[in-house]
């Protein structure tokens, strides 16, 4: 059994992020709501304890969320981030107080004392010689007196106790963010945090995990028969792949076709699952009816309940005929778990809006989420170690409404073929050209791993449809035809996104393409907009 880190949600909106760098480092860990029981947390097996962030402040006294109490008294290592150094240090008899000036940003953190946790860490050092680390700060209290046992570990002019710790505890708490890439050295202080302060080895990785997840698929469904919602997304596929390794024909895959897909989806899931990974694939026609229930409806969250409540219809009826199926399985990956969680609730629920459109209990089906432990860059590791294409796995995130909300307004079938074909020549054009930075462009990379193209530089990429004619001229001929808006981002947590600033010339090809092979569509436009305050869909 691997090494686990135990991390305590106390709302923060980067608390994701804790867990990413715990397992960046190699070492597995979950989050959990802050009111845990502490029968739950002397039961977990933590090798060591983080206490998150959070918008709350201990200052409101009963109201405010409080650390429960088996965490000071499991006797393994514990740190607290911001509003988790606030609870500790109030919780073990501290003092905090509403901080007259707040941080919200950049900040340069004096290191103090030499501790077991921040020794020989540090950006820069001072002509005085003090080691100083660059750090995100985001607090409005802070701690004016620590507990007893506690020793300054860090400190702004704004923000005297930055950090403390008490090593013979072995608790340490910061004010600032390491989680965050803001922090320079966030990556090495958590990774010295699980690895020498928690001893934790480094027993996270991708080749153990599946063959504790094949086990554990085994186990679960014994000699059941398992459905599968195929989309052609990454998740369901690397469900589907991973689900296929550990009980073959047991399982069953449909792939419903909607009319609203990309460009030779429908083909290459075929190809791939059925063809070359030999997964039983029931292939479904629904296209005549989905854009028969989207006749005339242009409303974005109309459309969205209709394709939704059809696949459902399609799916259930498809699932009646298999009656030795008792496990319905779905590509759930850890961040749904996380954010249905909520606040305040005690574990993990479900997420009410499952991959496949929310289907009845009258199916009678249990849940198989084999990619729940999951965070995305994992399961794209997970797909390409279980044989998939890099292309396919490393593709751009697709909604669950298909093209449906890449059309503004009403739906039709000759508008989705429109938007197909342009979709596929952008995309065909950021996969062809080489990526070279230009000014403005992101040229963060993901694990290391330099751009081999626009593609691969973009977060998301698409071409959106536009209900509007414009006059153009093609030859000595006039034209009246459709708009197509290009959309590119950059972003690390599509929480946030930039417009990405391709090349002039990428542009270019991409919209004399367009005009010239996609009869129907006369002018191209180009999305600057961020997020905020756009949004990345447009619908």
């Amino acid at each position: 059994m691997h090494s686990k880190i135990l991390i305590l949600d106390f709302g923060s909106q980067v608390t994701q992020l804790i867990a990413r760098r715990v397992r960046d480092s190699g070492v597995f860990s979950e989050v959990y709501p802050y009111d845990v029981s502490d029968e739950f947390v002397r039961n977990y097996g933590a090798a060591g304890v983080i206490l998150s962030g959070g918008p709350n402040s201990v200052i409101e006294g009963d109201e405010s969320p409080r650390v429960p109490q088996a965490v000071f008294e499991l006797g393994v290592p514990v740190l607290g981030i911001c509003y988790g150094m606030q609870a500790m240090a109030e919780q073990l008899g501290g003092k905090v107080e509403n901080g007259k000036v707040r941080e919200f940003g950049y900040a340069e953190v004096r290191a103090h004392g030499h501790t077991a946790l921040l020794k020989d860490i540090s950006d820069f050092t001072t002509a005085e010689g003090h080691g100083m680390l660059k750090v995100w700060m985001s607090h409005g209290d802070k701690v004016n007196e620590m507990p007893p046992g506690f020793k300054l570990m860090a400190s702004t002019p704004n923000c005297p106790i930055a950090g403390m710790a008490d090593e013979a505890r072995r608790m340490y708490a910061f004010q600032f963010h390491p989680e965050v890439t803001h922090t320079v050295q966030g990556k090495a202080i958590i990774a010295r945090f699980v690895h020498e302060i928690c001893g934790c080895k480094s027993d996270w990785n991708m080749p153990d995990y599946i063959a504790e997840a094949v086990e554990k698929i085994r186990q679960q469904v014994g000699s059941d028969e398992v459905i599968l919602g195929l989309s052609g997304g990454v998740d369901s596929s690397v469900a589907a792949a991973l689900i296929h390794r550990a009980i073959g024909d047991q399982l069953t895959c449909v792939f419903v076709d909607h009319g609203l897909l990309r460009l030779d989806e429908g083909k290459m899931v075929m190809e791939m699952f059925a063809e070359n990974l030999g997964v039983n694939v029931i292939h479904i026609d629904a296209v005549d009816q989905f854009m028969g229930h989207l006749a005339g409806v242009s409303d974005p969250e109309a459309k969205r309940k209709i394709i939704g409540r059809e696949f459902v219809e399609v799916f259930q009826v498809e699932a009646g005929k298999r009656k030795n199926a008792k496990w319905l399985a779905q590509g759930t990956i850890y961040p749904d778990v996380i954010e249905s969680a909520g606040k305040g609730k005690k574990g993990h629920t479900i997420k009410s809006h499952h991959n496949v459109g929310g289907l009845p209990e009258t199916l009678n089906l249990q849940l198989l989420e084999p990619l729940r432990e999951l965070f995305k860059d994992e399961v794209r590791q997970l797909g390409v170690a279980l044989g998939l294409p890099h292309d396919m796995v490393y593709r751009h995130p697709f909604p669950g409404p298909g093209l449906g909300v890449r059309i503004l307004g009403e739906v039709k079938k000759e508008f989705a073929d429109l938007l197909r074909r342009a979709d596929a020549i952008f995309i065909e054009e950021l996969r062809k050209t080489p990526f070279v930075a230009t000014p403005g462009a992101s040229e963060a990379t993901d694990n290391g791993i330099p751009h081999r193209n626009w593609y691969d530089a973009t977060s998301q990429a698409f071409a959106v449809f536009l209900p509007v004619k414009s006059v153009g001229v093609m030859g000595d001929g006039r034209t009246y035809e459709y708009v197509v808006a290009l959309r590119a981002v950059q972003t690390q947590d599509f929480m946030t996104a930039h417009w990405a600033h391709l090349p002039h010339e990428l542009l270019g090809n991409v919209s004399n393409r367009i005009i010239n092979e996609v009869r129907g569509i006369n002018r191209v436009v180009y999305d600057i907009s961020g997020k905020p305050p756009a949004t990345i869909e447009w619908e």
